[in-house]
């Protein structure tokens, strides 16, 4: 009765929907502009992509994967570095064997320089047809050793056919060193003859057995080794060291391209003072103080030296000192 009502158009419709009508046209007329304008011409946005990527290309260098050039080249040159050292290690043992066996040569000459020429000849000759082995292992033993030779003979070092089957297939060559007894042909001598007929393991020396003459048959040793074996070691081993034979093997051949080398053990120990005690040293005051050690030393119980060794020991040994 006091409330007003809406008007109304003529048609009959409210003022107020026509008012929603107008501002909800307005806005989703605002809306549609704005999307026209956030997107742009395709083309124009193809070209401006072309010349963005052809300034890149202009400004920014074409990248490079040296990486697996770089490492095939480095592969090269440490290849062309192994080949070299291995032809100059094999240029050195060459040139050094040439060296020795000119010098033993020329000994053989001037040992029998006052003999035949036969004898000459065929020195020379027994030199160059030496049989080629990988080692030869002299045991230094003495005529009262029979136990440590049995010992040996039951233990590492093969014996009869094993033995030749060694020598042929390996060549490693295994034999007692000993020299003769002060008088040839005695009770000794033919003991070591009838062992030697037994189990054919033995390398005679042109030398007098002795305990105080030991350095001088392990230089012998050698020397009559050198002359009979062209091998690449030669190893001197006491006859109470037992061996692990192919322990030793595999350690010589890491070092059959060198031409020089000494393969032994190192050792020092206290100087005994006290007389009666085993090892006592009777100049022991030389050495200091009482309880002072032995400098290091390479002890001779066994080790091994490469041919070029032996054969300078065999060429020079009227000049070399054995202590």
């Amino acid at each position: 009765m006091g409330s007003s009502r809406p008007q109304k158009t003529g048609n009959g419709v409210s003022t107020r929907w026509v008012s929603l009508f107008c501002i909800a046209s307005f806005l989703l007329g605002v809306l549609v502009v704005n999307r026209f304008w956030a997107i742009s011409d395709p083309v124009k946005m193809d070209e401006e992509a072309t010349l963005v990527q052809k300034h890149q290309r202009k400004e920014v260098p074409p990248i490079v994967n040296c990486d697996k050039d770089a490492s095939v080249q480095a592969g090269d040159i440490l290849s062309q570095v192994s080949q070299t050292h291995d032809v100059i290690m094999t240029l050195d043992k060459t040139i050094s064997s040439l060296e020795m066996q000119l010098a033993a040569a020329r000994a053989a000459k001037a040992d029998s320089e006052e003999g035949s020429p036969m004898v000459t000849k065929s020195g020379i000759e027994n030199w160059k047809e030496r049989r080629k082995v990988f080692f030869v292992m002299g045991i230094i033993t003495a005529f009262s050793s029979r136990k440590r030779r049995d010992s040996i003979r039951e233990t590492w070092m093969p014996q009869g056919e094993e033995l030749k089957r060694l020598e042929k297939e390996k060549g490693i060559i295994m034999r007692f060193v000993i020299g003769h007894s002060a008088t040839p042909g005695g009770v000794l001598d033919r003991a070591i003859d009838a062992e030697e007929e037994q189990h054919k393991d033995f390398l005679h020396l042109n030398h007098i057995e002795g305990y105080h003459e030991l350095s001088s048959k392990t230089q012998i040793y050698f020397s009559t080794a050198v002359a009979k074996w062209d091998a690449d070691f030669y190893i001197k081993v006491d006859d109470d060291v037992h061996v692990n034979v192919g322990m030793v093997g595999s350690t010589l051949v890491h070092h059959r391209s060198k031409p020089r080398i000494y393969i032994g053990c190192m050792k020092s120990g206290p100087v005994l003072a006290q007389k009666g005690v085993k090892y006592h040293e009777p100049e022991y005051w030389k050495f200091g103080e009482v309880g002072n050690k032995y400098f290091r030393h390479a002890t001779g119980q066994i080790y091994a030296i490469s041919k070029d060794l032996a054969t300078y020991i065999s060429v020079n040994r009227f000049l070399v000192y054995w202590s």
